[in-house]
């Protein structure tokens, strides 16, 4: 087996290890866009431990970008993710903007905790997600710069998803995502999340956050029919199973602190039945 394809392996088990949903998703695309995906995976997930897993984060992710900056200056890394993402930039029109910019994101997670209003939480959530989806557009809609925009909407509809999820898990690690000023609306203090016993009308805040991300998936919708026919359902996919993250939610009335959401298999079938 030669170097790439034992690279490209590797962040295929990446993907499957960190990711069923996005995994199920993308293997529907023809195997070599897929394999790139599966690297730009597994960018964003050496990315993101290298914050949350890290001692010193600050200085992990300065070296993480360094290994980034040599990688972009031509230099050769013997590492799976490196190997394998020369060769995505070497077969696509790759820009390597959003790469940077979700390194911002991951700045934001280091140095913030709180967040003040629904358009810094949509600021950051534009940072960790929406890059991703600018990062995949070369490889899923290669020269179509017009589906920026609905990347961003459905990038950003996918991190309020992971938010309202993670509300209890953030919260054990001191971060609370959900906009101080509707907190305060809904009388849900910050005390109460990071004790595990939401305050006020918890449920109410959640599905006001809940529906504005329901109003960017369907924002981005209409504009999967203009991708090229290889992707097009791997991405309806993709955004049918994140936003049914939100309905088991509703399933678990709102628990979100001693449940974790999913979409189950069954209602993943159901779900891709109406595709």
């Amino acid at each position: 087996m030669d170097t790439v394809t034992n690279a490209y392996l590797v962040c295929e088990q990446t993907i499957q290890g960190g990711s069923k949903t996005f995994y199920k998703a993308f293997s529907l695309l023809p195997k070599q866009d897929r394999m790139a995906v599966y690297a730009i995976y597994t960018f964003c997930r050496h990315l993101d431990d290298t914050v949350d897993e890290s001692a010193t984060p600050k200085e992990s992710l300065a070296e993480f970008l360094e290994e980034f900056r040599l990688f972009r200056s031509g230099n050769s890394i013997n590492k799976p993710l490196w190997i394998a993402l020369a060769d995505v930039f070497k077969r696509y029109e790759m820009d390597e903007t959003p790469f940077l910019e979700l390194a911002e994101g991951m700045r934001w997670d280091i140095e913030k905790n709180r967040y003040h209003s629904l358009e810094e939480t949509e600021k950051y959530s534009y940072y960790v997600a929406s890059t991703v989806g600018l990062m995949l557009l070369p490889i899923l809609a290669p020269k179509q710069n017009d589906l920026r925009e609905s990347a961003i909407q459905l990038g950003i509809a996918m991190q309020l998803t992971n938010i309202l999820r993670d509300v209890g898990e953030d919260a054990k690690r001191g971060r609370i995502y959900l906009p101080k000023d509707w907190m305060d609306q809904y009388g849900v203090t910050t005390e109460s999340l990071l004790a595990g016993t939401p305050s006020g009308d918890f449920a109410g805040l959640w599905e006001a956050l809940a529906l504005r991300a329901e109003h960017l998936y369907d924002a981005a919708t209409p504009s999967f029919d203009r991708y090229p026919k290889e992707s097009r359902r791997a991405l309806k996919v993709a955004a049918l199973l994140y936003r049914g993250i939100l309905d088991a939610a509703r399933d678990n009335q709102y628990d979100v602190f001693t449940k974790r959401a999913y979409v189950s298999r069954w209602q993943k079938m159901k779900l891709l039945a109406t595709i």
